[in-house]
């Protein structure tokens, strides 16, 4: 009979878009190994304990953040990933709006902050390997579901659709296209607010009418923006 040691884990990638760039949530570890070292949100499993409610329970003790956007990444068991045992994560990829959540250190972590993904400190574990993993299945998955949305705030202008894309697909984008692409799909509501961009005469606000796009989705509208 084979007999296994193995301990299962969470870790959580959490992406926020702030000051016109995207940022990762990491905190800063207050254990061994890897001691105030930077690191993503996460620990074991408790036994009875399903994935889910175990990465929003660390998530929340470690960051108080609660993931507006969640769902599983990817897992990651080469052995000696962790020096003490040998760990299996299963590893979730999550979005959330910086400006709404208040974020605090707790339990296994002295310090929490938001990181720009292109100035990032050394992580610990594979968790560096973990991050690029996930702005792979960022930047996939935003051409084919509008999850930008969740990024940005309520009510932002059409520009700041544009840079977030720019942004995460880190290439320049055809901002005619672009915009008579997006607007076709009829999920963008403009709104008569108005806002000034600095320069020139002050430009209409938008929002993401989320009700008509599954509606549109449950018909079988196909977002792509390819």
């Amino acid at each position: 009979m084979v007999r296994q040691n193995i301990k299962v884990a969470v870790d959580a990638v959490v992406f926020g878009y702030k000051d016109k760039a995207l940022h990762v949530l990491l905190i800063k570890r207050d254990i061994e190994p890897f001691k105030d070292s930077w690191a993503l949100p996460g620990g074991l499993v408790l036994e009875n304990e399903s994935l889910e409610n175990a990465v929003e329970r660390e998530l929340k003790e470690e960051t108080n953040v609660t993931a507006d956007y969640l769902e599983q990444l990817y897992s990651f068991g080469k052995p000696g990933r962790d020096p003490r045992n040998r760990v299996v994560s299963i590893t979730y990829f999550g979005l959330v709006k910086p400006e709404h959540h208040n974020i605090k250190a707790d339990t296994d972590a002295n310090d929490v902050a938001w990181f720009d993904i292109n100035e990032l400190p050394v992580l610990a574990f594979d968790h560096a390997t973990i991050l690029d993993i996930a702005k792979k299945r960022l930047r996939n998955k935003l051409t084919y579901e509008p999850i930008g949305f969740d990024l940005l705030a309520d009510k932002f202008l059409f520009s700041d659709l544009e840079k977030l894309y720019m942004t995460i697909l880190d290439k320049q984008i055809d901002r005619r296209n672009f915009r008579k692409k997006i607007l076709s799909f009829g999920i963008l509501e403009e709104l008569k607010e108005k806002i000034s961009e600095g320069r020139g005469r002050p430009a209409n606000l938008f929002k993401f009418n989320q009700k008509q796009y599954f509606k549109l989705k449950e018909e079988g509208f196909l977002f792509d923006i390819k």
